[in-house]
């Protein structure tokens, strides 16, 4: 199969309107938890992302009805065919781990493939098994994958150790149907969650939100089917404002709501940046330039992993230093040396900057990063190594000299809604080949 490369001319200031249909990182969890319904569900505002395809085999394999309509996604619950994930699967994204739960409720067992996903960082399993087992179930982690047995699911207490996003969702999903109440402590809050919560609980599931993290659950016998609209996503809509401010441009947001992007706008405005809001839309523009900042990822509310990697292009295009601190992935920096290569002036530490100590902080994870600006940087032949990524090298060819070569852009149309649409609309002179 001939690899499929994007060519980018750098054109000037990216200007327009964009569109952001719901997120990847929910469109997929709703998926999966439609299973559990005893009449189908139905998921609108689904964006047109790689991820949606690959659930859709997952479930499918399964036994499971999948039926997709532009942005419209219903999966038919059906009896569990077959309960093991295909090997197939293996390592094509984070869904098989989050389909356990499920399984087991429909079938009483469940095989998974070893997870996939971007190579950001471990995303240890033992959260997820370790939750499985507190609920009633055997599970066996092999080689190839994780066995897991359960006649019925109890309910019980979860205290995670850190507010894993994934493990939440495991929990939630194993947690609406097991017997009796479940208490989650230390959750996970990001929107995408709570997205989540609120489809199980149109579909009969009886969920509670508590002070200092706590998800309360009382599980029920039964579920029914639900319809729901995606909210916009919230990484798409801040990747698109950069992109804008990157540029010496100005780009406007439809779909994601403000709310959202509350501690993004505020980073992007302390920078420099001039936003008009509104109901329907957000504007971002830097007409005096942009300066440095230090800034912090972290769970929700915080500033939000996946918003880091556009920001460190932008660094590179502020007036002077900036400081990021990485503390949600270990290795969520391994795209640097791709920008390095285009002359982008990052040092990379092993040490906590512009922050406080994280858990990474006696490791020796590079997780923290220096950036000078400005920096002029250069056209290159770029492999993107995950979702994220790809973005941030998108924006560094739009704003360097010279031509550039994009390769692995199937990981950012896996996340990002008809990429090359989008910025072709916005002015770029983009080539997919």
């Amino acid at each position: 199969m001939t690899e499929k490369l994007w060519e980018i001319e750098p054109s000037g200031p990216l200007r327009g309107d964009v569109t952001v249909r719901g997120a990847k990182n929910a469109v997929s969890k709703h998926m999966v938890a439609a299973m559990l319904g005893a009449e189908p569900s139905t998921i609108r505002n689904a964006p047109d992302v790689g991820e949606v395809g690959i659930t859709a085999g997952i479930l499918e394999h399964v036994g499971m009805a999948v039926e997709r309509s532009g942005g419209e996604i219903t999966v038919v619950p059906r009896p569990v065919a077959d309960p093991s994930v295909g090997k197939a699967f293996t390592g094509l994204n984070r869904i098989p781990i989050l389909m356990l739960g499920p399984l087991l409720h429909l079938a009483g067992e469940a095989f998974v493939p070893l997870v996939g996903g971007d190579p950001i960082g471990r995303r240890p399993v033992d959260f997820h098994v370790d939750a499985l087992r507190a609920f009633g179930a055997e599970v066996t982690i092999a080689a190839d994958g994780i066995h897991a047995r359960a006649s019925r699911l109890v309910g019980t207490r979860i205290d995670l150790p850190y507010p894993s996003v994934g493990a939440t969702e495991t929990v939630l999903l194993a947690a609406v149907r097991a017997q009796g109440k479940t208490v989650i402590r230390n959750a996970a809050t990001e929107p995408e969650i709570i997205e989540l919560a609120l489809f199980l609980q149109r579909m009969g599931a009886r969920i509670s939100f508590a002070p200092d993290r706590r998800i309360v659950v009382e599980g029920v016998d039964r579920l029914g089917g639900a319809v729901t609209r995606l909210e916009g996503d919230r990484i798409e809509a801040f990747s698109y404002l950069v992109a804008g401010l990157v540029t010496r441009g100005e780009v406007r947001v439809h779909g994601c709501p403000q709310d959202r992007l509350v501690t993004a706008i505020t980073t992007l405005a302390r920078m420099g940046a001039r936003f008009e809001i509104t109901d329907d839309w957000i504007m971002a523009s830097a007409p005096d330039g942009l300066r440095p900042a230090a800034v912090q990822t972290d769970t929700h509310p915080g500033f939000a992993t996946d918003w880091q990697t556009p920001l460190m292009v932008l660094f590179t295009q502020a007036d002077g230093m900036s400081v990021l601190h990485e503390t949600v992935y270990e290795n969520r920096l391994a795209y640097v040396p791709a920008l390095q290569s285009m002359g982008a002036e990052i040092e990379v530490y092993d040490t906590c900057l512009g922050g406080p100590a994280c858990r990474y902080h006696d490791t020796a994870a590079l997780h923290s990063a220096v950036v000078r600006g400005v920096s002029k940087l250069r056209g290159g032949d770029v492999t993107m190594p995950d979702i994220r990524a790809g973005f941030s090298a998108v924006l560094a060819a739009a704003v360097a000299e010279g031509p550039s070569t994009l390769r692995g852009v199937h990981h950012i149309e896996r996340g990002y809604h008809r990429p090359v649409e989008q910025f072709r609309a916005l002015g770029l002179a983009l080539k997919a080949v």
